[in-house]
């Protein structure tokens, strides 16, 4: 999982949108002059990063203007409302949002609908006004975690019993509390695993060192954990391998980076589930310019996920969504 970047990205997004054009009626000449904003949730995060290398492509590619905008950390929310307000009021085509929390941006999202179609990517809100919704299906990202990091336990202690925990980045984040509904639900399939922490952070990687160190202190037997996504994967893995007990204690993140990429190949990380982030930012941008032309669109689509070990690293699949091109 080395960060080189691959040029088959670029062409699948090419033969993506060469796909829609057909599908969805839309042509990069009937697209000039259009613009369609896209709002993520941190702007110096790595997966938000890729999110955004896709729409740009998208854009580039239909020929539509695509402003990229969001706060710098994912706990801004009232920063994410206000650039939402901001990017309505500009009377764009259409706009493209990944929702920092699902409750606070419920209205917001609403009567932005009022004036102008609203894609919605990543994370859910509290409003039924989405033109479409593109998605990880993340409960079932969750399940997929809790598999990956069952696995795991066996695979090193012969049994799929013992203690784990569940690391959250912040509360009541749409996509993140999926999750954690996949992951606990899934759990209660394996009789001998027991959840004994439950953990949210503040969105930063420290927390999520610090939270880990203090799990492993409070609960000795502790022989799993799930973080569940970039940021606590990043700060749980430092603490494992800070502690030495990476070969003790199995952990699955969610998302990648160089950092955890690191992690995976040097046993630090037993599994990454992976989404489609590239996808996420280009079929928004894609789907944002059909609905503003009037096309129906799928009301809800789901980009997927995959659960990467060094088992399956260098698989096609695997290289294609660990090597996003982001430039």
């Amino acid at each position: 999982m080395n960060f080189s970047k691959l040029n088959r990205r670029a062409v699948m997004g090419l033969s993506a949108v060469a796909l829609a054009a057909g599908m969805l009626g839309v042509s990069p000449s009937s697209a000039q002059d259009v613009t369609i904003p896209i709002i993520v949730k941190d702007t110096t995060s790595f997966y938000w990063q890729i999110v955004l290398a896709g729409a740009r492509a998208a854009g580039k590619d239909l020929g539509v203007n695509v402003p990229e905008l969001g706060a710098q950390a994912e706990t801004d929310i009232n920063g994410q409302i206000s650039i939402l307000e901001n990017a309505v009021a500009g009377k764009p085509a259409a706009v493209v949002i990944a929702p920092t929390e699902k409750s606070a941006l419920g209205a917001p999202i609403t009567e932005a609908a009022n004036s102008v179609p609203i894609i919605g990517i990543d994370s859910s809100a509290d409003s039924t006004a989405f033109t479409s919704f593109l998605t990880t299906d993340n409960v079932q990202g969750g399940r997929i975690a809790a598999d990956g990091l069952v696995a795991a336990i066996k695979a090193a202690t012969g049994k799929e019993e013992g203690e784990v925990a569940l690391i959250t980045s912040v509360p009541n984040a749409g996509s993140l509390e999926e999750r954690k509904q996949g992951f606990v639900e899934q759990l209660a399939k394996y009789p001998g695993i027991t959840l004994v922490a439950d953990k949210y952070a503040d969105g930063q990687a420290a927390t999520g060192l610090n939270i880990t160190t203090d799990l492993l202190t409070a609960n000795p037997n502790l022989v799993g954990i799930f973080a569940s996504n970039l940021i606590m994967a990043q700060g749980a893995g430092q603490a494992l391998a800070e502690n030495g007990v990476a070969d003790k204690v199995s952990l699955i993140g969610f998302d990648s980076d160089e950092k955890l990429v690191g992690f995976l190949k040097d046993g630090t990380i037993d599994g990454l589930v992976v989404q489609d982030p590239y996808r996420m930012g280009y079929d928004g941008i894609k789907t944002a310019l059909a609905a503003s032309e009037g096309e129906t669109v799928e009301a809800f689509v789901d980009t997927g996920a995959n659960l990467i070990t060094t088992a399956n690293m260098d698989d096609a699949r695997s290289q294609e969504l660990l090597n996003p091109k982001v430039n």
